[in-house]
């Protein structure tokens, strides 16, 4: 008998039909003897629909109390989740029990729409387990010390089903999803994308950062700081496929490194469209200019991702990053009003909503050389121009504009080879 915890998503939850075909599989692995956590979304397009209704109500507001409502409000979602899946088990004749986080409880700090799990208290989840029943805990949402419920930012769920399987040291975490797996690219972009069998940790985290939507970044680094065995697979697959099969369907993160791994010198090729570049042009090249920017930004909490700044002229330089698309104006505003003048009104501020980040990942870009350059290649005889570019032991990502975005991940999957089996 193991302990393994079931994550589904918001289309998995979609509706009630679907909510009774999810209830049958959960009921088909507690029948051969498991244990059972499940961590439920809310019903697809339900948060959305939530926090809709405050933007109607007060559409510019950003204080700590606004958004302390607004978790209040949020996390109904996953309440609704629950408490209509616990009922679907118990109608399979299936013993299940929900809690909101709050109920567990899952401990956060205070960042309302963005905090972080602080622990978790496992006692009264061991306590339902071990007298038989089905545990479903709300996924997206947490409790503060003040007693406050606090949410964990968009795709939560996925980070809080990993955190209860390392509290509960579960034997693993299988996150159904509307998709079979992780693939070497979005099929929508490249219809010959194919699925993998695994893929390492270290890969899962880089192409999760580098816009792969399969699994939110953070569930992926809480995974890979406790080790927590994780599964992606479908929740589409019939709900009695044969429950051996259906446990090695899929594809299995791992956190051990093969032979058979080091053959693939890229496994994927992730995108991102959702970015936005921003270039301080003229700078004084002097000692401390860059956090002057950047910590005004990170003052902000604007996430910056890539970052570049080139070779002094005449005591001048240019400095360029990218933050997230619905940062863009925010971070332009914030350097034309408080940075240029710190600066002495020297410098001026140009931005560029309309690039992407195309990334090429894989293991095996470590002890293999010329990769960079083949890619490279392949984007300059597409006529792609490359803005910016950033590496890593096992990434090489490039900023381009966002028309090339899908020529550029075709391109760059035919040149690797990807639709390739063992590639």
């Amino acid at each position: 008998m193991a302990l393994i915890v079931h994550k589904y998503g918001g289309t998995s939850m979609g509706s009630t039909d679907r909510i009774a075909q999810v209830a049958k599989r959960v009921a088909k692995w507690t029948r051969a003897g498991h244990q059972i956590v499940v961590v439920p979304s809310a019903m697809s397009g339900e948060t959305n629909r939530l926090l809709g209704l405050a933007k109607e109500l007060a559409p510019a507001r950003q204080t700590a109390e606004y958004l302390r409502e607004l978790d209040m409000l949020a996390s109904t979602g996953e309440q609704v989740s629950v408490g209509l899946l616990a009922i679907a088990l118990q109608a399979e004749g299936v013993a299940a029990v929900s809690y909101a986080g709050w109920q567990v409880p899952i401990r956060t700090d205070n960042a309302y729409t963005k905090a972080r799990i602080d622990s978790i208290d496992d006692r009264k989840v061991r306590a339902d387990l071990n007298a038989g029943k089905v545990v479903i805990i709300t996924g997206f949402q947490g409790i503060d010390g003040a007693g406050n419920i606090t949410t964990l930012g968009r795709g939560g769920s996925d980070t809080s089903a990993v955190a209860v399987a390392a509290a509960l040291k579960a034997d693993e975490c299988l996150i159904f999803t509307d998709v079979d797996g992780v693939y070497t690219t979005d099929p929508r972009v490249v219809p010959e994308a194919r699925r993998l069998h695994t893929v390492s940790f270290e890969e899962m985290l880089e192409m999760a950062s580098l816009g792969s939507k399969v699994l939110q970044i953070r569930s992926v680094e809480f995974a890979g700081k406790y080790k927590v065995p994780l599964r992606v697979l479908s929740s589409f697959t019939p709900w009695d496929i044969d429950i051996a099969e259906e446990a090695k369907s899929g594809t299995l993160i791992t956190f051990e490194e093969d032979e058979k791994m080091e053959q693939a010198i890229v496994s994927g090729i992730a995108f991102n469209r959702d970015e936005a570049k921003i270039s301080v042009l003229g700078v004084p090249d002097l000692p401390g200019i860059a956090f002057q920017i950047l910590g005004a930004v990170a003052d902000a909490n604007i996430e910056v991702d890539v970052i570049i700044q080139n070779v002094s002229r005449d005591g001048k330089a240019d400095f360029s990053f990218t933050v997230h698309h619905n940062d863009y104006a925010r971070a332009l505003d914030l350097l034309k009003d408080k940075v240029l003048p710190a600066l002495g009104g020297q410098a001026n501020v140009v931005g560029d909503p309309r690039i992407c980040k195309v990334s090429i990942v894989g293991i095996g870009m470590r002890s293999h050389v010329g990769v960079a350059s083949k890619m490279f290649r392949a984007l300059s005889e597409e006529g792609i121009n490359i803005q910016m570019i950033t590496t890593s032991e096992i990434k090489t990502s490039v900023v381009i504009d966002e028309k090339y975005m899908e020529l550029a991940v075709r391109t760059l999957h035919r040149a690797f080879d990807l639709e390739q089996p063992g590639a």
